[in-house]
């Protein structure tokens, strides 16, 4: 039985907590950090984002523990320095233009190639790798799955403000993310020697020097066991984060117990999925998408209970009910979006909206 490792990846916002701007960290979080949690803690492309990252851990359960502690520790760092963390996709209101680039030669190269398109690349998001041990599997696995992103993706909304602006986006990160090439929905694949002759060709080619320039929603990795789901935007609360984590762990082990049975999910082309995707980033949860089965919309709330559903069956033997359940209280409280544009209609405040991203980043903690 393959043991569906995870690893969870978050980046965060740093923020001054008088003007509630963006603001850099000069590296002082991560040096700190390094001394407690070694190389868990990284610097990022803008120097008011900081990555953190567990190690594997075999279970939701100790996925939490590391996501809650991590959080915690950095909060913690960057208090010491009189600044605030937040877990959002996007900053409500600071400006690209004034954020400064990470001193480090792999950002300087990035900046170089993509120019206006990485510099304005002020976005935080979630990674969560799922452990497949078989590449030819992950393959498998990452083509059937793509369909059900952007029912997470809805679920996981929680960017929708950019520069000082109401973009009408629950999830403007993505939008700013299709700037960059080799992003959003990936192609089907025939095999996995069908993608790493892809691979391939793009260095051949010089497109990349290294398929982590490869910047998909959803990656077989290229260094480790996993497959990488990057479509979401980093969540405001550690039970988001552990909700996520969890339906997509459930998700690959639903697929491959379909494998096992020598079934498989109907495999869409990546244009149908990215009509649902585009919807997600529009409307989140309260929105509807298209079941491509019956060929109709459906409230997008329907579509991610049928997801419980369908994943129902493997959830006890991982051992994240507790963790997937959330997913009905995001149904029931509203994805950070919903709660962000809740905040700002209050007062119109933009300053409001910071103070409570920061402030629901420890909640639970």
């Amino acid at each position: 039985m393959n043991e569906f490792t995870l690893g969870v990846e978050e980046e965060f916002m740093v923020v001054d907590p008088v003007t509630r701007e963006l603001t850099s960290h000069e590296q002082k979080i991560v040096d700190g950090a390094q001394k407690i949690h070694e190389d868990q803690v990284k610097a990022e492309m803008h120097q008011a984002v900081v990555e953190v990252g567990t190690h594997i851990c075999r279970n939701t359960e100790e996925a939490h523990k590391e996501v809650a502690k991590l959080r915690l520790t950095v909060a913690q760092l960057a208090g010491d320095l009189g600044l605030r963390i937040g877990a959002a996709g996007t900053h409500p209101f600071s400006h690209w233009q004034h954020q400064l680039i990470t001193d480090h030669p792999r950002y300087f190269d990035i900046v170089d190639e993509l120019q206006e398109a990485a510099r304005s690349n002020l976005i935080f998001g979630l990674h969560v790798h799922v452990g497949i041990q078989s590449r030819d599997m992950a393959i498998h696995i990452a083509n059937q799955v793509r369909y059900f992103l952007p029912h997470v993706y809805a679920l996981s909304t929680n960017s929708p403000f950019w520069e000082g602006r109401n973009t009408g986006y629950k999830s403007f990160r993505t939008k700013v993310f299709d700037k960059f090439p080799r992003t959003g929905i990936p192609d089907f694949f025939n095999s996995i020697e069908d993608y790493d002759n892809y691979v391939k060709l793009l260095v051949k080619t010089n497109c990349i020097d290294n398929a982590k320039k490869i910047w998909w929603d959803i990656r077989v990795h290229p260094f480790f066991e996993t497959i990488e789901f990057r479509i979401c935007d980093c969540p405001m609360l550690v039970e988001e984060t552990m909700a996520f984590t969890a339906l997509f762990q459930a998700l690959c082990a639903k697929l491959y117990k379909l494998r096992q049975q020598n079934m498989t999910f109907i495999t869409y082309n990546r244009a149908l999925i990215n009509e649902n995707k585009w919807r997600a980033a529009r409307y989140g949860i309260d929105g509807k998408m298209i079941d491509f089965g019956k060929e109709m919309e459906v409230n997008t709330r329907a579509l991610i209970m049928e997801l419980l559903d369908f994943v129902d069956d493997v959830v006890d033997e991982l051992g994240s009910r507790q963790h997937l359940n959330y997913v009905l209280k995001i149904l029931e409280n509203g994805t950070g979006a919903d709660r962000q544009l809740a905040v700002y209609q209050q007062n119109n405040n933009f300053a409001d909206v910071v103070d409570y991203i920061t402030s629901q980043t420890l909640k639970g903690i």
